[in-house]
């Protein structure tokens, strides 16, 4: 891969978090390589330090040792308010729960995405993108928690970001409409050429993957490419 190509680059990445007087390591010197336009897939279980390092590539969280490299740009050496800058102008989230905000509709609800972006989406462009466009009057309440996670990937897809972070994007959601919001990232991502990078304890997940990244124990036990990658509907768990 070219190295114009990536967008991330990882090195030997530590997390310890002190409790007390315990001393907790969620992540142990973990090395990787995101690239620009990939569908990428981390696998673990609970505990096993796939969301702390979400977080940090985020900018939600900053490292005990190592280096993040977004492009050219340390993000380790970023203060707060410049971590904060970055969250807005290059990171969507998606989370396992929506966030929507209940007293908003749809519209709104994305458009409170838009008003902190540099180049954002027309919030009804972002919900045609996720097949949405005639609830966008509706509040959250009105809407299932598969409409209501589209809605957050709209949110999330209107800010333009580089990359999409997505933290059990299916986990709050039944076995069909898991799929049909898995298939809908794997669009946003073939056909707008967004980043996106699932974290998920679901193995299955990762045969939809350009590559899949497992994290065990805090490390990066396995990286493997998938020379085809399968489509939501054929993946079974």
């Amino acid at each position: 891969m070219s190295p114009n190509r990536i967008l991330f680059r990882v090195e030997n990445l530590r997390k310890d978090y002190v409790m007390g007087e315990v001393t907790v390591s969620a992540l142990r010197g973990v090395d990787l390589e995101i690239f620009r336009g990939e569908f990428l897939t981390i696998i673990g279980p609970s505990g096993s330090g796939k969301s702390t390092l979400l977080n940090i590539i985020g900018g939600l969280d900053t490292p005990t040792a190592g280096k993040v490299w977004f492009e050219n740009e340390d993000l380790s050496q970023y203060s707060q308010a410049r971590l904060t800058l970055y969250r807005r102008r290059h990171i969507g989230f998606v989370f396992q729960f929506y966030n929507l905000i209940p007293n908003l509709t749809a519209r709104e609800n994305v458009e409170m995405a838009t008003e902190i972006s540099n180049r954002p989406m027309d919030s009804l462009r972002a919900l045609e993108l996720v097949g949405l466009c005639d609830r966008s009057d509706h509040f959250p309440s009105q809407l299932s928690g598969g409409e209501q996670q589209r809605v957050a990937i709209a949110r999330a897809v209107a800010k333009q970001p580089e990359i999409l972070l997505c933290d059990e994007p299916t986990g709050a959601l039944d076995y069909s409409t898991g799929k049909v919001v898995l298939a809908l990232l794997r669009d946003i991502n073939r056909n707008i050429g967004t980043t996106v990078v699932i974290i998920t304890h679901n193995a299955a997940v990762g045969g939809m993957a350009d590559r899949m990244v497992r994290i065990k124990d805090g490390h990066v036990a396995e990286v493997r490419v998938n020379p085809r990658p399968l489509e939501a509907h054929e993946i079974e768990w």
